[in-house]
């Protein structure tokens, strides 16, 4: 008898802990969004998205993650939009552009000469307006959640730098391929030549473009500057990058898991500025050190003012008109 007992006891003891095992384990198994980019691992924007992946996965204790697929693995800008509206995708991060018209409200930060410099941009878009921009997003079926960095673009040159806007007079410049750039580049005096990023290199070399236009760390990274000496600081756009959620999978989730993953996506913005300034000043570098003359345009009201005919066609709607000024009035 006193066998029989010691024998359960022992197999109590297994039972017991197999069961406390079991009752430890979350019933929730890690939610893992799937975030699309099509820019290179280890890009400002893949590595902000990695960092907000760690903010989110400690807040959650590990509940909750993102898996950043780069390199356009799951396809274009354009393709993820598609797949995020339906829920095939989780979250983006996609730049302004392509937005323009799915949601009206982002034409007016992707206008020419809009930003007076970068930190006019970011006051705009850390302010009220850059909110109500990104609440914009959910009638359309996305959630906005922050904006990130991409530079400001300048035109680069292979003849001759351009100090005023007379000097953009008759050149053939390539754009990408978009109305709202080939219409900015029409109002400076110059001819647009759109094309895909991939045949620039040799059309600058060749001479099929005069010109080009990108950030510093495009203008490095596509060894352009080994075609077009000359970089010209237009800064003509300030366009920044959205990073955009899902609104069929932001519904399903739970009120404090969203304004987590909000908080999260906000604290990045700050990480993705810093690596964002550090990899210009690297390009910069890199470029001036390989002979490239940097010069100052003159005169940038003239290409500000050149712009009006830009505006009445893209901002004319009362809505989109108010918040060009309200942007304009930013100090």
């Amino acid at each position: 008898m006193n066998s029989f007992i010691g024998l359960g006891k022992r197999m109590a003891v297994p039972t017991f802990v197999a069961l406390s095992m079991a009752l430890a384990t979350p019933t929730q198994a890690q939610t893992t969004f799937r975030s699309a980019d099509v820019h290179p691992a280890d890009y400002p924007t893949v590595a902000a998205v990695n960092y907000m992946s760690t903010l989110i996965k400690e807040r959650s204790g590990g509940r909750l993650a993102i898996r950043v697929y780069p390199s356009g693995s799951l396809g274009t800008e354009r393709d993820n939009i598609e797949q995020l509206k339906i829920g095939a995708l989780d979250m983006m991060r996609i730049h302004v552009s392509p937005m323009n018209s799915v949601v009206p409200e982002t034409l007016p930060i992707s206008l020419p000469f809009i930003f007076r410099s970068t930190e006019h941009m970011r006051k705009v878009l850390d302010g009220p307006l850059g909110d109500e921009i990104l609440a914009a997003m959910e009638s359309q079926g996305f959630v906005g959640l922050a904006f990130y960095d991409s530079g400001a673009r300048s035109f680069y040159t292979a003849k001759k730098p351009i100090k005023t806007i007379t000097d953009m007079k008759g050149i053939k410049v390539r754009v990408p391929q978009s109305d709202l750039f080939v219409d900015m580049v029409k109002a400076l005096g110059a001819n647009p030549t759109p094309m895909p990023l991939g045949e620039v290199y040799t059309a600058l070399k060749t001479g099929i473009v005069d010109a080009a236009e990108n950030n510093w760390a495009s203008y490095d990274t596509s060894r352009h500057f080994e075609a077009a000496k000359y970089y010209n600081l237009s800064e003509h756009s300030h366009a920044p990058e959205l990073l955009v959620f899902s609104k069929r999978a932001w519904d399903k989730l739970s009120k404090d898991d969203q304004a987590l993953i909000r908080k999260a996506a906000k604290d990045s913005v700050p990480h993705m500025r810093k690596l964002w300034d550090e990899r210009e000043t690297k390009a910069r570098k890199t470029i001036e050190a390989a002979g490239s003359q940097i010069t100052k345009v003159e005169n940038r009201q003239a290409f500000v003012d050149a712009m009006k005919p830009v505006y009445a066609k893209y901002a004319s709607a009362p809505k989109l008109a108010a918040m060009v000024k309200r942007i304009q009035d930013t100090q």
